[in-house]
């Protein structure tokens, strides 16, 4: 009888052990899952001004809204960053009823996306190595300060020698005008890429208002332009670059991006 009593105390310290390391294991697994989750950084111009014109400009609403739910539906983590932080301006334009999509809306009655955009993280915050990949929305915005932001310039080349996927949307290409890559050259030299064109440029009256127009200057710099008709869907991928030719191109320019980091 005392063996028998001694046989089920050591079964029952084993199944306790067994349960107890199950346990650990399940914790631990539950740890590499959570630092799995893929982060992707945001970034907004902080410039309203459309040049002389006394009217405001700011991000596209749609390329950042449209974007921004493809990854967070994905679980994919995101951080919004701006030159100065704080309020991002939204671009008045892409609020009108013409420019609506069914991301705008989500977005308009989305209060923690708005809290979010309200609170941009200052980008000299910023570091390339925290995240998996990057993502510039357009608008007229990045045209007068992301172009020239030594830090932004920075954190894009941080990426790129990081080989990190890099998506630009629309007039966000812009912001590659002097951007180095690891050679030393233009980054977009001899890289398949898109951006907002002179045509449609045109048709929002805006081509003697904007510094420069972002197909000449990706052009000049050594890019291999490609464009479709105004308006149409046309992204461009070349190694970790990504880019989208505007408001309807942003969507698929993050699918490509989600499909690189997954």
């Amino acid at each position: 009888m005392k063996i028998i009593k001694i046989l089920i105390l050591m079964l029952v310290s084993i199944s306790f052990s067994a349960c107890s390391q199950n346990k650990n294991t399940a914790t631990e697994d539950s740890k590499v899952e959570t630092e799995k989750q893929l982060k992707v950084l945001f970034v907004l111009t902080s410039h309203d001004q459309l040049g002389d014109t006394g009217e405001k400009t700011g991000f596209w609403i749609e390329e950042f809204a449209a974007p921004y739910y493809t990854l967070l539906d994905q679980g994919v983590k995101i951080t919004v960053a701006s030159p100065k932080g704080g309020k991002a301006p939204i671009d008045p334009r892409s609020k009108t009823d013409a420019s609506k999509t069914e991301a705008t809306k989500r977005f308009n009655s989305d209060k923690s996306a708005q809290l979010i955009i309200e609170n941009t993280i200052k980008l000299d915050k910023i570091k390339a190595e925290d995240y998996d990949a990057v993502f510039y929305p357009g608008g007229h915005g990045p045209l007068w300060d992301l172009v020239e932001d030594e830090t932004s310039i920075a954190l894009i080349e941080a990426f790129n020698k990081q080989s990190k996927p890099m998506a630009f949307v629309c007039h966000a290409p812009a912001v590659l005008k002097e951007v180095k890559n690891t050679e030393g050259a233009p980054l977009v030299k001899g890289k398949k890429i898109t951006g907002f064109t002179n045509t449609e440029e045109e048709a929002v009256q805006l081509t003697n208002v904007v510094p420069f127009l972002v197909e000449d200057m990706l052009k000049e710099n050594g890019g291999k332009f490609s464009k479709a008709d105004n308006w149409n869907v046309h992204v461009v991928e070349d190694g970790n670059l990504i880019t989208g030719q505007n408001p309807a191109s942003s969507e698929l320019a993050a699918q490509l991006l989600l499909k690189k980091i997954k």
